[in-house]
C-alpha cells in the first residue's frame, strides 16, 4: 500500500506552532514509508480564507523544509466535483433536500434544549418508506442532508486513543450543502479523501466528533476509511489551548525573531512524540524513528524556554559560514554593513557559543563594525591607568610581529602577564576600552583575531599615545 498523508488547513487566519505540528507529524509518517504528502486548502469558508493566510501556511512549510508531493490543492477548484458527487447521492436515495428554515431549526433546538434533550435536527424531511413529506414551502432553497444510518454505531481505532465508539444515535443527518449550493466542510472532506486515496488522517483531536459522521459519509460512498491518528491539542505555557487569542506566536514572528527551523522543527517533534530520551536531533533522524506508535496521549504543552534552549543549540553547532549567511538579513536590519570590516563569518563563530537567536549574534556583530572609538583624554584616564600603558605597548609590538591566531595571542598575554607582574582583567579590560570603548566583549583573544592585526595597532596605539 502506498502511504499517502495530507495537511489541509483553512486559511482564516495565522498559522501557529499547533498548526504547523499537524503539518509535521503527517510529513514525517509519509517520508519514513516512502509515501506521499499532499497539501490541501480548505477554503470553502469564503468569508474569512484568505490568500495571505494561504501565503503564510506555505511560506511556514517552505521554511521548516516540509516539501509536498502534490498540492496545494484548493478545494474551492473543486466544486464541480463535489456537486457531482452530492447529485449522485440524491440520485441514489443517500442524501435529500430539507426545506426547514433556520427559524424553524433555532424553535426546535430551544424546544428540545427546554427538554433537556440533546440539540438536533429530527428528521422532519427526511423520506422514508410510507412517510409522507410536508408540502413544499415556495421561494425556499433546501439544504441538503446526508442520510445518516439509523441505529448502529461507528468504530475506529485511532492510532493515538485507542478505540473509538459512537452510536448513530447521537448523529443527526448532516447538512452537506447549504441553499446556495456550496458544500460543507465535513463532506468536502470525505470526498477529498477518497479522490486522493489518503490512507492516513493524522490530525489534532478537535476533528474527533467530525470522525464519525465522515466515515458514515465515506462507508456510503463505498470508500474505505484511512487509518486516523487524532493528535492532542497543544497548550500555551498557561495551559490554554494554543491560538492566537492566548498569545500564540505565528510562524512567521519566530522567523523574524531569529529562530532556526531547524530547531522549531525539532521542538515541533517533540510536541507529543518521543524517541526514548533524544532531545536534540537532525531531522533525518527524526524522520527514520518516527512512528504512530510512539506518538503520546496527554496534551503537549508549549515550552517556550525549552524552544530557545533547542535554538541555542542548533546554533552553537552550526556551520559558521551556513549561520553567517542566515544572520546577515538581520545584521543588514541592524545597518550593519556586513562587506565592509572584519569577515562576517569569523565574526558570528566568535559570537554563537553565547547567542540564543540570529537577532543576538546580530547585535553582537555590530561593536566590530563601528568605527573605531574616538576616545577623549578624559576616558583614557578613567579607563586605561597609566600604570597599565607600558604592559600596552608590549602588546602592540608583539602583535605587529606575531602570527594572527588566537593560540599565539593568548600566549602573548600569558607572556605579559608575567612580565609586568598583573592578572589578566587588569590587562584584558583596558585593552578592551581602547579597542571598542566598551568593556564587554567575547574573549579577548579570539576579538584580536577577528578584528585584524592592523585595525588591533591602530587602536591600542591612540589609546596610548
Amino acid at each position: 500500500m502506498q502511504i499517502r498523508t495530507r495537511f489541509a488547513p483553512s486559511p482564516t487566519g495565522f498559522i501557529h506552532l499547533g498548526n504547523l505540528r499537524s503539518a509535521l507529524y503527517p510529513w514525517a509518517f509519509a517520508r519514513h514509508n516512502k509515501g506521499d504528502f499532499i497539501l490541501r486548502i480548505e477554503d470553502t469558508d469564503l468569508e474569512r480564507s484568505t490568500q495571505e493566510a494561504v501565503d503564510v501556511i506555505i511560506e511556514g512549510m517552505s521554511w521548516l523544509g516540509l516539501d509536498l508531493d502534490e498540492g496545494p490543492i484548493y478545494q474551492m477548484q473543486r466544486i464541480d466535483r463535489y456537486r457531482e458527487v452530492i447529485k449522485q447521492m440524491l440520485d441514489s436515495g443517500l442524501a435529500y433536500p430539507c426545506f426547514m428554515s433556520e427559524d424553524e431549526l433555532n424553535r426546535l433546538r430551544d424546544q428540545q434544549m427546554a427538554n433537556k434533550e440533546k440539540p438536533r435536527y429530527n428528521g422532519l424531511w427526511r423520506p422514508e418508506p410510507g412517510k409522507t413529506l410536508p408540502p413544499i414551502p415556495q421561494g425556499v432553497n433546501p439544504v441538503i442532508r446526508f442520510k445518516n444510518p439509523i441505529g448502529g454505531s461507528v468504530i475506529w481505532n485511532d492510532a493515538v486513543k485507542g478505540q473509538i465508539e459512537i452510536s448513530n444515535d447521537e448523529l443527526d443527518d448532516l447538512v452537506i450543502a447549504r441553499p446556495d449550493g456550496t458544500p460543507t466542510y465535513n463532506f468536502c472532506v470525505v470526498v477529498d479523501d477518497l479522490d486522493m486515496k489518503i490512507t492516513h488522517v493524522i490530525r489534532g483531536d478537535d476533528h474527533v466528533n467530525n470522525t464519525p459522521r465522515q466515515i458514515n459519509i465515506m462507508q456510503a460512498l463505498r470508500g474505505t476509511p484511512p487509518i486516523y491518528a487524532h493528535l492532542p491539542t497543544v497548550l500555551n505555557d498557561a495551559s490554554e489551548k494554543m491560538s492566537k487569542r492566548n498569545g500564540a506566536m505565528s510562524v512567521r514572528d519566530y522567523q523574524k525573531a531569529g529562530y532556526l527551523p531547524e530547531a522549531i522543527l525539532n521542538y515541533l517533534a517533540r510536541l507529543g512524540w518521543s524517541h526514548g530520551d533524544a532531545e536534540v536531533f537532525t531531522k533525518e533522524q527524526f524522520v527514520d524513528w518516527f512512528d504512530l506508535e510512539s506518538l503520546g496521549r496527554s496534551p503537549a504543552q508549549h515550552n517556550p524556554e525549552k524552544l530557545l534552549w533547542l535554538n541555542h543549540q542548533y546554533i552553537q553547532n552550526a556551520d559558521p559560514v551556513q549561520l553567517a549567511l542566515a544572520t546577515k538579513p538581520f545584521a543588514h536590519e541592524l545597518g550593519i554593513d556586513t562587506e565592509r570590516g572584519p569577515d562576517f563569518v569569523q565574526v558570528v563563530a566568535l559570537l554563537k557559543d553565547r547567542a540564543n537567536t540570529l537577532i543576538e549574534i546580530a547585535e553582537g556583530a555590530k561593536l566590530f563594525y563601528l568605527p573605531a572609538p574616538n576616545l577623549s583624554a578624559e576616558q583614557i584616564k578613567e579607563n586605561i591607568p597609566e600604570a597599565i600603558v607600558p604592559a600596552l605597548k608590549d602588546l602592540v609590538d608583539a602583535v605587529s610581529v606575531a602570527e594572527s591566531s588566537k593560540a599565539t595571542y593568548a600566549a602573548i598575554f600569558k607572556d605579559l602577564l608575567a612580565k609586568h607582574q598583573i592578572k589578566m582583567p587588569a590587562l584584558a579590560m583596558p585593552v578592551r576600552y581602547a579597542l571598542f570603548a566598551t568593556t564587554r566583549t567575547p574573549a579577548i583573544d579570539s576579538v584580536l583575531v577577528v578584528l585584524g592585526k592592523e585595525e588591533v595597532i591602530s587602536r591600542l596605539s591612540k589609546a596610548i599615545l
